[in-house]
């Protein structure tokens, strides 16, 4: 297999990458937070026999840094794609049996298929995770029908990636 496709520069599509991306690291904040709600809930309105003190406050600064820690995906999104606005580089991709290697203006990058543990599709991407971590992305929107079929079917015998449902 050997696949080879360009990127063209374009400003939000590092703003997709970027989103795609911080999806899965910012997951985890939003779980914690409806655990802090939750528990901060309970706190505050369930009676607790024998308190001698007024344990308000702490109930309500642990339902605060719940209701923070699920607001902070947004913010940290909001503020790479302020970071990332106007970013128009072109690059490309070359995928083969053995890695997959990225440019973008005069960076350039490789990832061996072997590190690769999983691989997930959203918003049309593959997501490549190295460990449990999400290391890049590929972009299916600048590929032909026949690439991303034969890169379903690479991935697919690899046991990356899923079969296709029915």
């Amino acid at each position: 297999m050997h696949i080879r496709f360009d990127v063209p520069a374009d400003p939000a599509y590092a703003a997709r990458v970027a989103t795609v991306l911080s999806d899965v690291y910012l997951r985890k904040y939003r779980y914690i937070g409806l655990g802090l709600i939750a528990f901060g809930l309970v706190g505050l309105w369930v009676p607790i026999g024998g308190r001698n003190f007024d344990a308000s406050p702490f109930f309500t600064v642990i339902l605060v840094v719940g209701v923070l820690s699920m607001l902070f995906p947004f913010w940290a999104r909001r503020s790479a794609r302020r970071r990332l606005d106007g970013l128009a580089v072109d690059g490309g991709y070359d995928i083969n049996d053995d890695t997959v290697t990225m440019r973008s203006g005069t960076e350039r990058g490789s990832l061996d298929w072997d590190d690769v543990t999983k691989v997930t599709e959203d918003r049309g991407f593959w997501v490549l995770f190295t460990g449990r971590l999400p290391y890049t992305v590929i972009p299916q929107q600048f590929m032909t029908a026949e690439q991303q079929q034969s890169l379903r079917e690479f991935l697919v015998t690899r046991g990356s990636l899923p079969p296709a449902g029915p």
